[in-house]
């Protein structure tokens, strides 16, 4: 047996996985190309997307990294107002069109950035100007095709067709659609690509759970084993001490015991001949709690959230658990404003394509879309302090200091609204 092998089967013993599986510690998950682009991860299922995946469908930690992103950034739902009328409500209707139910959708679109770091909308119109759109997934995008000068404006992309599209054991169908392009609408169909934590001059993006992966898994190789512990240390073996003739009056002997082994809770009376005593694991683990801590303190950190978001409070108070909650706060403040971007450019297609057969939807009108609150300790903050201001400046309208229009400025500044 050669030396890599036997290294490879204590880490496998260690950590759970060999480290040529799905969850290498070594493999590049970021590395592509800049320009044209295949996938960074490739297809064959070993990459950082498909442990990212794995994680996700396996490790209650890494849904729960997946869904707290989206219970903050989606939370409540997303709605969206319209400076014109008429182009309202078309997008109201594309909306909640039952194709599209985009109040449902836009939560699953959310878990996906977060998963996998990229998000691909395929974009189909009818004749009418309706537009329908439905998610592909990360896995089956081949390549990338992008301008030679320009690494982040994608021109195309080459799509795996689904189930029953291979053309043999290795090969499989493929197609090229286009890229959203607003300056240029057509009704054909096209690509709209999302893509969080991707490094400059990339183009794909990158999962959350990337930095996580291996210190969950590590995690989960912990706790499994404090698990086996704790049930071979309650494990235990009699041994029975006698002065018996032969060894067919010892096999005799154990054979009885062994039909009737002491139950929990009895009491044995022996003779002085006999010698009962009991074996048992002496398995010690010292600092374990320690090593728990560490390990998931390091998933914490990774996944930028406080360690009582993943069922930890450790010995954190209130005080110091909403301190720690601000820079998470902040991330998903960032999230969120990323993601009703997306989401207005979004729609800003869908507007373009239908004003190509409905000259009542203006395709300049502007579109504001409105997200749920990160934190709702905030909106206290904000009528307190409102409230403070609203008596201050009473005070001051009353003395004739300030004019009615100021009073409101004011007001409104400290209501947070502009």
């Amino acid at each position: 047996m050669s030396e890599q092998s036997l290294v490879r089967r204590l880490l496998a013993r260690v950590f759970g996985e060999t480290t040529g599986g799905a969850f290498s510690e070594t493999e590049d998950f970021a590395a592509c190309p800049r320009g044209t682009s295949g996938h960074p991860d490739g297809l064959d299922g070993n990459s950082g997307y498909m442990a990212s995946l794995r994680a996700w469908y396996e490790n209650p930690l890494a849904r729960r990294i997946v869904s707290l992103t989206t219970q903050y950034v989606v939370g409540r739902g997303v709605a969206f107002q319209v400076s014109d009328p008429e182009t309202e409500r078309f997008l109201r209707s594309f909306w909640n069109h039952p194709l599209n139910q985009l109040d449902r959708r836009v939560a699953d679109w959310s878990d996906e950035l977060a998963r996998s770091g990229n998000l691909f909308l395929r974009l189909t119109t009818d004749a009418g100007g309706q537009t329908y759109i439905r998610a592909v997934p990360a896995a089956a995008i081949v390549r990338i095709d992008t301008l030679p000068n320009d690494a982040e404006t994608a021109v195309a992309y080459e799509i795996r067709a689904g189930s029953g599209a291979f053309d043999g054991p290795v090969g499989y169908r493929t197609e090229r659609v286009a890229a959203a392009d607003r300056t240029l609408p057509t009704a054909a169909d096209a690509i709209y690509h999302v893509a969080v934590n991707r490094p400059v001059g990339m183009v794909w993006g990158s999962s959350d759970l990337v930095p996580v992966i291996k210190w969950i898994r590590r995690y989960s190789g912990w706790l499994e084993d404090r698990a086996r512990l704790n049930r071979y240390r309650n494990s235990f073996l009699f041994v029975v001490k006698s002065r018996l003739a032969s060894e067919a009056q010892r096999t005799l002997r154990q054979k009885a015991l062994n039909a009737q082994p002491p139950s929990p809770g009895s009491i044995l009376v022996t003779t002085e001949q006999e010698d009962w005593s009991v074996l048992s694991p002496r398995l010690e683990s010292h600092e374990a709690g320690e090593d728990g801590i560490a390990l998931k303190k390091m998933i914490a950190v990774g996944a930028g959230v406080p360690l009582h978001f993943l069922a930890e409070p450790e010995s954190e108070n209130k005080a110091s658990a909403e301190a720690s909650g601000g820079s998470a706060y902040r991330g998903y403040e960032q999230r969120q404003q990323f993601f009703l971007d997306q989401l207005r450019e979004l729609l800003a297609h869908v507007v373009s394509r239908a004003a190509l057969a409905n000259r009542r939807v203006d395709p300049d009108a502007e579109i504001r879309m409105i997200g749920a609150d990160i934190n709702a300790s905030d909106n206290l903050r904000a009528s307190q302090a409102g409230w403070n201001a609203v008596r201050t400046m009473q005070a001051l309208r009353a003395e004739t200091r300030v004019d009615e229009d100021e009073f409101r400025r004011i007001v409104y500044r400290f209501l947070g609204e502009s």
